[in-house]
């Protein structure tokens, strides 16, 4: 997916909201804007929004020196997740349809995405997990999912943000036993999930984790590790939580299974949705797509 003229705002916002986190000195965050907006006059469109991303915050960790200026937020939001996970398992586990439902929940968390929106709150997130497990599900890709899901024999679960993997567990559980390998990012960027994340949900000694080596905001294949380029390719299923992950990987020669809410209009837009959709998307070439276009 290619970078929107829509886009430089969301860029320039976020990096502000990063620079304001860690430091209350107005000149860095002009130093921050300055370098954030002639990047912004050089970027380079055909490249998807998650390129110019790691650009970005690797302007806002050289300009304050702080590595990670999310930990706190990310620490926040996964005690949080932790303390709704065992009403959230109960309610998967008394579901007519447990697996559509873990699916909702996991896309629930998908709200937790500091990149789109910086003061989401606990009660947003409470609201969204009401909202996803009513709502209707964009397009036809679900029970092709769930024909995916029964074959599969190797998945690939890549995961998106902080908190949000807590969700994941949920689905994580339902695709289980079948071997599942969890793919967290290599570096902190924004409040998209690492290592430390993915063990702080729970996650650790439940599956397999592994880091993508990269710091952008999604999965940019020319910049990941030759290792998880391997399990990208060799996996027989692959599901891609969020935005970043959509936006990196919706036009990769192979199949992809996307879960996410289509929070940006420039993504609602590319998908064929509404704002605000809960959705689970196919994408790619190895097997056809199972229906019409998403409605």
């Amino acid at each position: 997916m290619k970078t929107a003229l829509d886009c430089i705002p969301c860029f320039t916002r976020q990096a502000l909201d990063a620079a304001r986190m860690v430091s209350t000195e107005a000149s860095v965050h002009e130093d921050v804007a300055r370098r954030v907006l002639a990047l912004a006059a050089e970027m380079d469109f055909a490249q998807p929004p998650p390129v110019v991303g790691r650009d970005i915050h690797r302007i806002i960790r050289a300009v304050t020196g702080v590595v990670d200026p999310y930990r706190d937020i990310k620490e926040r939001f996964t005690r949080f997740a932790l303390s709704l996970y065992p009403s959230l398992a109960e309610r998967v586990a008394n579901s007519d349809d447990r697996l559509e439902t873990a699916v909702r929940l996991a896309i629930a968390g998908n709200v937790i995405d500091l990149g789109v929106e910086s003061d989401i709150t606990e009660e947003a997130i409470e609201r969204g997990v009401e909202e996803m497990l009513s709502g209707r599900i964009a397009g036809a890709a679900l029970e092709a999912f769930r024909e995916r899901v029964a074959e599969a024999s190797d998945i690939l679960y890549i995961a998106d943000n902080a908190g949000e993997i807590v969700f994941d567990r949920l689905l994580i559980e339902e695709l289980q036993p079948t071997p599942v390998t969890v793919v967290v990012r290599g570096h902190p960027v924004i409040n998209d999930a690492t290592r430390a994340d993915a063990e702080a949900a729970g996650l650790d000694g439940r599956v397999e984790i592994i880091d993508n080596g990269s710091d952008a905001p999604g999965t940019v294949l020319t910049d990941i590790s030759p290792e998880c380029r391997r399990r990208f390719d060799r996996a027989d299923l692959v599901i891609a939580k969020g935005q970043g992950n959509y936006e990196t990987l919706s036009e990769v020669d192979r199949e992809v299974f996307f879960l996410l809410k289509a929070k940006c209009p420039v993504i609602a837009d590319d998908i064929g949705c509404e704002t605000g959709s809960i959705v689970v998307a196919k994408r790619g070439a190895e097997r056809p797509q199972a229906a019409g276009p998403l409605e």
